[in-house]
C-alpha cells in the first residue's frame, strides 16, 4: 500500500521548531514519528520525555525504525528489530538517524540505524524486512483476559491519583490504554500484568506506520513489569518510585499483519531480576486472538536515589 505522507514526507528546515519539541509532539503518531530528511539516508527527529529530560526510548526506537523503513521498497515489511540504548537522549535537542543499507536480498533486506546527538551515539537499531509469503500458520492460544471495553480507563484513574505525573505523560496523547492486573495467585518468581493499547485515533493504511506505532507502544510499562513485586505501576500509585529503571536493549518480532488503531493486548511478564537488571517479555495479541508480535527487553533495576 502507498505510504502515508505523515510517515514519509520530509519536513523542510524552515519548519524546525524554536523550542526543539514540536516535530516530536504532533498529537498523533504521524507527528510523533515525523522525520526531516537531511540526505539520502540521513534523518532528524525530536523526541518527548519518558522521564524528565530523558527521551522516551519507545519513540527513539520507533523513529529509528521509521528512518529504516524510508529506505526499503513498499513490498517489504519489517519482521524484526533489535535495539540498544547506549545513552539518555536529550529532549531539548534533535536526534540524527543515519541508516546503513547492510543487505538488499531478493526476499530479505537489512538496515542498521545509528541515532546520534551531540556527536555521541544514543541508540543503535538493526531491522530486517521481508516479502510476505503464503505458508502454513500456527500459533498458541491467547490468554484469558477481560475485554478492554469492560475495563476502566486508566487515564481517569491516573489523573485522579497523580494529576501532575499524568499531565507530563506525552504518550497519553496518542494511545488509549486499559489495564488488567496479573493473577491473584502469581507463579513464584514471576511478575505479570496486561495492557490493552491502541492508537487514540484512526491511522492511515500504511503497514510501516502501524509497525512503528506498535514499536512505540511496546516500550511502555515493560520495564516496570520487572519490579511489580516491589511497587505498583506508575499510573496506579500516588507515591514516588522506589526503583530506578532504564532500558538496556529492546527487541520486537512481528508475526502477522495488524492495525495499531485496533485494540492490542500486551501480556507482559518478567521471569527474573538480579544483578541490577531485570528481563521482561510481552506477547502482543489482537482483540480476536491473533498473535501479532513478541517483545523482549532487559532493564537496569536499581534503588531510586
Amino acid at each position: 500500500m502507498p505510504a502515508t505522507p505523515l510517515a514519509t514526507t520530509a519536513t523542510t528546515a524552515s519548519t524546525e521548531p524554536d523550542n526543539g519539541t514540536e516535530l516530536g509532539r504532533g498529537g498523533d503518531f504521524g507527528g510523533f514519528l515525523n522525520l526531516e530528511q537531511l540526505d539520502r539516508d540521513l534523518f532528524r527527529g525530536w523526541c518527548h520525555a519518558g522521564i524528565p529530560l530523558r527521551a522516551f526510548g519507545g519513540q527513539v526506537a520507533a523513529q529509528a525504525l521509521t528512518a529504516a523503513g524510508r529506505t526499503v521498497p513498499e513490498d517489504r515489511v519489517v519482521h524484526s528489530l533489535h535495539g540498544y540504548f547506549l545513552r539518555a537522549g536529550d529532549t531539548a535537542r534533535p536526534l540524527v538517524y543515519s541508516v546503513e543499507r547492510v543487505r538488499d536480498g531478493s526476499s530479505y533486506l537489512s538496515r542498521r540505524v545509528t541515532a546520534v546527538q551531540g556527536g555521541e551515539i544514543v541508540f543503535t537499531l538493526s531491522a530486517s524486512f521481508k516479502k510476505r509469503e503464503r505458508t502454513a500458520d500456527r500459533q498458541t492460544a491467547m490468554p484469558d483476559t477481560p475485554d478492554p471495553r469492560s475495563l476502566p480507563d486508566m487515564y481517569e484513574i491516573w489523573s485522579r491519583n497523580n494529576p501532575e505525573d499524568y499531565a507530563q505523560a506525552e504518550f497519553r496523547r496518542v494511545l488509549e490504554m486499559r489495564y488488567a492486573p496479573g493473577p491473584s495467585e502469581p507463579t513464584p518468581g514471576l511478575t505479570e500484568q496486561k495492557l490493552w493499547m491502541r492508537s487514540a485515533g484512526p491511522l492511515p493504511d500504511d503497514p510501516m506506520l502501524h509497525a512503528c506505532a506498535l514499536a512505540y507502544a511496546s516500550d511502555l510499562f515493560l520495564a516496570p513489569a520487572t519490579v511489580l513485586s516491589t511497587e505498583r505501576p506508575r499510573m496506579l500509585r500516588e507515591e514516588p518510585p522506589s526503583v530506578f529503571l532504564t532500558s538496556l536493549d529492546h527487541a520486537v518480532w512481528f508475526h502477522r499483519p495488524f492495525r495499531a488503531d485496533e485494540w492490542m493486548l500486551f501480556a507482559q511478564r518478567s521471569p527474573t531480576a538480579g544483578d541490577g537488571r531485570g528481563l521482561a517479555f510481552a506477547d502482543v495479541w489482537s482483540l480476536d486472538g491473533e498473535l501479532l508480535a513478541h517483545v523482549v527487553q532487559e532493564t537496569v533495576v536499581r534503588p531510586a536515589r
